[in-house]
């Protein structure tokens, strides 16, 4: 089957203005907490887009890690291909598609560095092997093989054990949003699509046409 011959209609549900918090983020924890109660498949999954200093967009799969009232934060290696791109421009979009409940968020916004009290609060509650996997890795950066990162791991286990402290060129960011828009998918492609859009004194909430 070729891909212009997929099919699917939508039917899980409707999207109604009095269905939704005034507060985009309260809205999205709702969704959030029903992804988590379907049993979606990694939840937490967005795609982060960013844009290098020659307007040369990016994209790839990031983990959430925090809603809170200002944004979304996540965490990463601050010298890869996307710590790079938004340290010359830190507007990015994130993108959440929960396939199973026919639902997707699309948040636009500004990018700011968390503090080092939070990226090392958060990394001290990272499993072993993925605090040692951050010292092992030089992301986005070009290597010869698999062999070097398991010689690395060896030489990093060495060093420190059992208790990695974070690295000084790894920690976390929050997205502020500027607008947020509510998918929901709906038969004949005529979907459900309300937009928030930050204000001096709040959001303004407006439908989209599909």
């Amino acid at each position: 089957m070729e891909p212009a011959e997929l099919r699917r209609e939508y039917t899980f549900a409707g999207l109604r203005r009095k269905d939704l918090n005034a507060d985009p983020i309260e809205q999205f924890r709702n969704w959030f907490s029903e992804a988590l109660e379907a049993q979606v498949l990694e939840p937490n999954a967005m795609t982060l887009a960013t844009v290098d200093r020659a307007g040369q967009p990016s994209s790839r799969t990031v983990l959430l890690k925090d809603i809170a009232h200002r944004g979304f934060s996540f965490y990463t290696n601050y010298q890869s291909r996307k710590g790079r791109e938004l340290e010359q421009n830190p507007k990015a979009a994130l993108t959440i598609f929960w396939g199973a409940l026919e639902r997707q968020v699309c948040v636009r916004g500004t990018v700011e560095k968390l503090s080092r009290e939070q990226s090392d609060a958060y990394f001290k509650s990272r499993p072993i092997g993925s605090r040692l996997g951050a010292w092992v890795s030089i992301q986005s950066e070009v290597i010869a093989s698999r062999e070097h990162l398991e010689k690395r791991l060896t030489e990093v286990t060495s060093q420190y054990g059992d208790d990695p402290p974070l690295p000084p060129y790894w920690g976390g960011y929050i997205l502020v949003p500027i607008t947020v828009e509510f998918w929901q998918g709906r038969p004949n492609r005529l979907h459900d699509r309300f937009l928030y859009t930050r204000e001096e004194k709040g959001w303004k909430l407006e439908r989209l046409s599909p």
